[in-house]
């Protein structure tokens, strides 16, 4: 528990990390506050229709092609974002971590078999499953978290693989089997423990990359027609982008700022978790 908050603390000192954790706060902040601040959600048509940001100062950012209040839309698409790019991140990581310890500690023909199957996922174009998986079974929530899961977990396996490989012929692993520790207690309580700081790093890209991955769904028209998300908005902008740009402008700038606080997070994070990668560079 010491070592984590030490952990925490050097993170906040770390001015790229301090301002992604700002930066990432604001952003969970409107996430949150959507409903209290606008109680009338993001579809309620309450102004004119494409009104340009700064003209009337009831809409800030403007209205879209329905009269819909682009700040509302954007409070509420974080909501959609950060569902999504939590929630697609959390099964991606328990695939993975389960695929990729199996295959590290006992090898062989375990190891061969789920290793294939990586290969076989990773041989398809990720955005192209994901399009086939919602094409498929439907535009929902659920669906579109599934799919950003299904083809983001291979990265996971093969980051846990490595390290338990490694970790596995050490002697405190071999300690345990003498005094007859049984495998998966070996696996998930000696050996995964210590594979935890790469894996917490890659973490903020997974949820950066299913954050791209469900606005460009949505940008598509394939998102959950009953959230309003920033691709949704993306996409409402699209058909007015020469004449009404700022529609595509704002949401496209949220993304832009939620990606690029998860990013400066992950690298943070590297440096905080692992100084010895930073000294030798």
């Amino acid at each position: 528990m010491t070592g984590t908050f030490a952990h925490i603390r050097r993170l906040a000192r770390h001015p790229s990390g301090l301002f992604g954790l700002l930066l990432l706060a604001a952003i969970i902040l409107m996430s949150v506050s959507a409903g209290w601040i606008f109680p009338e959600g993001p579809w309620a048509m309450v102004g004119p229709t494409r009104l340009h940001p700064g003209v009337d100062p009831r809409f800030p950012l403007g209205t879209d092609t329905y009269g819909r209040d682009i700040v509302s839309a954007i409070f509420y698409g974080a909501r959609v974002s950060l569902f999504v790019g939590i929630a697609s991140a959390a099964i991606a990581l328990i695939v993975g971590i389960v695929v990729g310890a199996i295959a590290g500690y006992f090898g062989g023909k375990v190891d061969d078999a789920l290793m294939r199957l990586t290969d076989a996922f990773q041989t398809i174009p990720n955005f192209l499953l994901s399009i086939a998986i919602v094409g498929i079974i439907g535009a929902s929530l659920p669906t579109i978290t599934f799919a950003i899961s299904i083809v983001a977990w291979p990265i996971i396996a093969r980051l846990v693989r490595a390290d338990v490989l490694r970790l596995r012929t050490y002697d405190f692993v071999q300690s345990c089997k003498i005094i007859g520790m049984s495998d998966m207690r070996i696996v998930f309580q000696q050996i995964l423990p210590n594979c935890m700081a790469p894996i917490i790093v890659t973490t903020s890209v997974l949820v950066a990359n299913a954050i791209i991955v469900e606005a460009s769904l949505a940008f598509l028209g394939l998102g959950d027609p009953n959230v309003m998300s920033w691709g949704t908005l993306l996409n409402v902008g699209r058909q007015q982008l020469r004449t009404e740009a700022y529609i595509t402008i704002v949401p496209a700038v949220a993304l832009v700022l939620t990606v690029l606080a998860l990013n400066l997070i992950g690298d943070a994070l590297n440096d905080v978790l692992n100084p010895r990668l930073k000294e030798r560079t």
